[in-house]
């Protein structure tokens, strides 16, 4: 292995390489975005400056700089810079580098970085190998991951590294690399004579979607395949953008920690009462092909603690669009999918059973005496009469209205309230009921 990056630096000029591999900066004056980490006083900046680095791992979407901080890292460095590919990489070929390693620690006093890209694809026992030669500064580890590390990096490597998350760049940010790679004749497709039309320019922005890589690809593509006028430029139109990338590649991990995050959004969306955004983390999940019944068993609890009785029905709804995902299946179980997430989302709110729950369930682990009442115990078996169970209990259907005062409680907590009901939709006619028989306290006595 060499010092060089392994796509190929020493190459740099290379038109074998793609362009996303030629435009690939060497030098922090060179990277685009992430500022928030290499911007100018940053702590990565002066340590990449300074070649004072510590193990780190590099986390965020693809095509956002993780594998160009590492080139970049490799150019500054006088350590031994080596590289794996968490994808083709074994454990013997670990402990291969990780011996070379520590020979030439001890023979040359010269420090070695190992990199390794998709780090999350490494299983236990490829990262345990890792993590004495970690620990002892055998070698100084830099990771690259699409997902995030606390989902897939084991804690004690966590705990040894540092976690740097890298965002999506944004449309100015990535116009900046198209502009450089139109202009640079000596790494991008500056001897060509291009016109990006804006319209085209715009639909590359649009599709690349925070992806450097993507947006280089396609105007990489839509070059070679539109040929020259006749004054020898080449005109790239918004079909030719069109042609080169047609559809943006949906940001979303089934098994990392990006589903979690949607999902989150999803429901958070529906308990804010916004439909509009609920509609479109909907899509976005089922256009990535998440399992609809997850979706579906989501909107279930949603019903339940966020809903409430506020809106009774909506516990149905939510179940009605569970069957029918499980009998219709894809494409059209999406139909009743957005149809139960409008009618959640536009319901009166309520989390004020799932609130009294929990403060139920504080009382029922932690508070004492805690017995069921005599006149609430069992009669329906021999002897029960005799022990006085159900002594002086009264039967509501006997009393106008079908109630009347009675304790429930145990008697250490018979002074409890668990359930406030709200003031919307139907709770607001539950809420007068029980201000009317039991009475309800003042906020403040909750």
């Amino acid at each position: 292995m060499s010092n060089l990056f392994s796509y190929g630096l020493q190459q740099k000029g290379s038109s074998s390489l793609p362009l996303a591999a030629r435009m690939r900066p060497q030098n922090l004056e060179e990277f685009v975005g992430q500022q928030h980490i290499v911007g100018p006083g940053s702590l990565l900046r002066r340590a990449i400056l300074a070649d004072r680095l510590t193990s780190m791992i590099f986390y965020g979407p693809p095509g956002t700089g993780k594998t160009t901080l590492a080139a970049v890292i490799a150019n500054q460095t006088k350590a031994s810079f080596q590289r794996l590919n968490a994808v083709t990489a074994g454990v013997a070929q670990v402990r291969e580098v990780l011996e070379e390693a520590k020979n030439r620690l001890e023979m040359y006093h010269q420090r070695t970085i190992l990199f390794i890209d998709e780090i999350h694809r490494f299983n236990k026992s490829q990262q345990d190998a890792l993590l004495p030669a970690v620990e002892d500064g055998t070698v100084l580890l830099i990771g690259a991951t699409t997902g995030n590390p606390f989902f897939s990096v084991n804690s004690a490597l966590l705990s040894r590294s540092r976690i740097f998350e890298l965002y999506p760049l944004t449309r100015d940010e990535i116009a900046v690399i198209l502009d450089r790679a139109l202009v640079d004749k000596e790494r991008g497709l500056g001897k060509l004579a291009i016109e990006l039309e804006p319209e085209a320019r715009e639909h590359i922005l649009n599709t690349a979607d925070g992806d450097a890589r993507v947006a280089l690809n396609a105007l990489e593509l839509a070059a070679l395949t539109t040929p020259p006028g006749e004054d020898g430029k080449i005109y790239i139109d918004r079909q030719a953008a069109e042609q080169s990338v047609q559809r943006r590649a949906v940001r979303y991990d089934r098994d990392g920690d990006n589903h979690y995050d949607v999902i989150s959004a999803f429901i958070k969306s529906i308990r804010g009462s916004d439909p509009d955004a609920a509609l479109f983390w909907l899509a976005r999940m089922l256009d990535a092909g998440e399992d609809p019944r997850f979706i579906a068993r989501r909107l279930y609890i949603s019903a339940s603690e966020d809903i409430g009785n506020g809106d009774p029905l909506a516990l149905l709804v939510a179940e009605a669009a569970f069957r029918a995902v499980e009998v219709l299946g894809m494409p059209e179980a999406r139909i009743p999918l957005a149809q139960a997430v409008t009618h959640l989302a536009c319901a009166p709110k309520s989390n004020a059973a799932y609130l009294a729950l929990e403060r139920a369930t504080h009382d029922a682990r932690n508070a004492s005496d805690t017995g069921v009442p005599n006149h609430l115990r069992d009669t329906n078996y021999p002897g029960a009469k005799e022990l006085g169970h159900g002594d002086n209990y009264i039967y509501p259907h006997d009393y106008p209205g079908h109630y009347v005062k009675q304790q429930y409680l145990p008697d250490a907590l018979s002074h409890r309230r668990y359930y406030y009901p709200g003031n919307l939709g139907y709770e607001k006619r539950l809420r007068r009921w029980l201000e009317a028989t039991k009475g309800l306290p003042e906020e403040k006595d909750r």
